[in-house]
């Protein structure tokens, strides 16, 4: 590989690991927010829900879009699979939260 791929290559790669990571941290704030609403008897409005939903809804058509680069570092790899379980266990706990009434 010459010099000038492998830089590519490294700027790509820092490219995907930039953006991965981005994805973990909507992640982990979408989670605080989920696990704060839950824990509130009267928090679990309609308004909550759709936006919470749509949220959660734009994060996993990211991750799931997602095509790995082919030359991507195992470790972006293994991040892209963990997000992509994460955002199943967010999607559940969301519904979990969602279902309790509101006291409005």
């Amino acid at each position: 590989m010459n010099k000038w791929h492998k830089e590519v290559m490294q700027n790509l790669d820092q490219g995907w690991t930039t953006y991965l990571q981005g994805l973990e941290q909507s992640l982990d704030q979408l989670d605080r927010d989920i696990t704060e609403t839950a824990g509130m008897a009267d928090a679990c409005t309609d308004e909550w829900c759709q936006a919470t939903e749509h949220v959660l809804d734009d994060l996993t058509n990211y991750i799931f879009s997602i095509h790995e680069p082919r030359n991507s570092n195992p470790e972006n790899t293994r991040k892209i699979k963990e997000l992509r379980r994460r955002v199943h266990e967010l999607y559940a706990k969301y519904k979990s939260a969602a279902e309790r009434p509101a006291n409005v």
